[in-house]
């Protein structure tokens, strides 16, 4: 059986992403619909980067992901379809699949536009789907596209690192009110090279260690951990970090080595 995931912003509100669920079922009936995340905000790319980037590779090889976060085609944002690790995506070249995709992309098509959408104002309906509807049929990339070199890129923002210092920067605020930055463990150890540090967040509260799990200290507890993302994240243990510090997306967080 097929699998076809679906990430948007169309929340659950409207008759949208029941459209595309009934689409994807009148073209084919034998096939499994997963809902990576409907909620994010609108046109945010980063944050569906962030979310599929860390859902796609739990699923098996030949899956299909269709990310429907501004989908509308232009000049600067063809709409693709990509194998790249054993699966495929599909949706607009707006620079998102740069960040979610840290493989390498074996093959990239711009797909054709059917006769009935020459200017398709639902793409993730209108096109997205008969090319996913084709490739769970076990149809190949070159039918429903011409070949592509290469995808659009989006960078995203690497922490400053000076001397004895990192600012990293908070990119995502999970449902639990964690504080995701874009500081991984492999920048935190080439940085501190094993010295003591704090963590100093705006409101004066200072970390200085990191633990291992979200319960290795008591309720009401700041602490820093690399959570699964592989990203620093600051999590209040049984609460939410974002409401007790006040900060979100964008913000910033200091830690300071000292030489011991």
């Amino acid at each position: 059986m097929a699998i076809i995931t679906l990430t948007s912003d169309l929340g659950t509100t409207d008759y949208y992403l029941a459209a595309v669920k009934g689409a994807i079922l009148s073209q084919i009936s034998d096939v499994r619909m997963v809902d990576i995340s409907h909620d994010i905000p609108k046109y945010d790319l980063v944050k569906t980067a962030f979310i599929v980037s860390n859902a796609w590779k739990h699923f098996p090889k030949g899956t299909i992901h269709i990310v429907g976060v501004e989908p509308l085609e232009s000049e600067d944002a063809a709409l693709v379809a990509i194998s790249a690790g054993g699966h495929f995506f599909i949706g607009a070249d707006n620079g998102v699949f740069s960040l979610i995709l840290n493989v390498v992309v074996d093959e990239i098509v711009q797909l054709r536009v059917g006769k009935d959408a020459v200017t398709p104002t639902f793409p993730m309906l209108d096109v997205f789907v008969p090319a996913a509807c084709h490739l769970a049929r076990g149809g190949t990339l070159e039918v429903i596209g011409r070949k592509r070199e290469r995808l659009r890129q989006m960078l995203m923002q690497s922490p400053p690192i000076g001397s004895g210092h990192i600012k990293a920067n908070i990119i995502y605020i999970d449902s639990f009110g964690n504080l995701i930055t874009n500081l991984t463990r492999e920048m935190f150890d080439d940085a501190g090279r094993g010295e003591p540090f704090e963590i100093q967040l705006k409101s004066k509260d200072i970390i200085t260690r990191i633990t291992k799990n979200y319960n290795d200290q008591g309720p009401s507890s700041l602490i820093a951990i690399f959570g699964h993302s592989g990203f620093l994240e600051i999590a209040l243990v049984r609460g939410s970090a974002a409401k007790l510090l006040g900060l979100k997306v964008s913000d910033t967080i200091r830690i300071e080595f000292y030489a011991g």
